[in-house]
């Protein structure tokens, strides 16, 4: 299945995308691996959102992780509003919800115990957000 077009990205913005936004998004298309180090509010975020509605184009699954469980529960409730309730799930320390939903947001400590165990949740995976 198609990615998301850049088109369709740039309509959900009221702002230009910049040329380090433009890079990841073809470096995504390609195949490649995305790291993107930039200022708070420098427009991260988009290039996540763009790898996470690849990965549900092609009916597999992402994760979003947080170093810490308040910003992971925040993500949850940003990609909840964005994605829906049945998309989104969240998996820290002290909640469980929706686990096996095409989306999960979960801690960085989560994510690492499941490599370690070779969780059956990683299968499906198609890309990681680090935040």
């Amino acid at each position: 299945m198609a990615r998301p077009s850049r088109e369709s990205i740039i309509a959900r913005y009221d702002f230009a995308l910049d040329k380090f936004q433009l890079d990841a998004i073809d470096a995504l298309d390609a195949g490649s691996s995305v790291l993107v180090a930039a200022p708070t509010g420098s427009g991260k975020t988009l290039i996540a959102e763009y790898a996470i509605d690849a990965a549900i184009q092609q009916r597999r699954r992402a994760f979003y992780t947080a170093p810490i469980k308040a910003l992971s529960n925040q993500k949850f409730n940003d990609l909840v509003a964005h994605y829906g309730k049945s998309e989104v799930g969240l998996l820290t320390g002290d909640n469980s919800i929706n686990t096996s939903a095409p989306i999960l947001v979960m801690t960085t400590e989560v994510l690492r115990n499941m490599i370690y165990a070779r969780s059956e949740a990683l299968n499906r995976l198609a890309v990681v957000v680090l935040d």
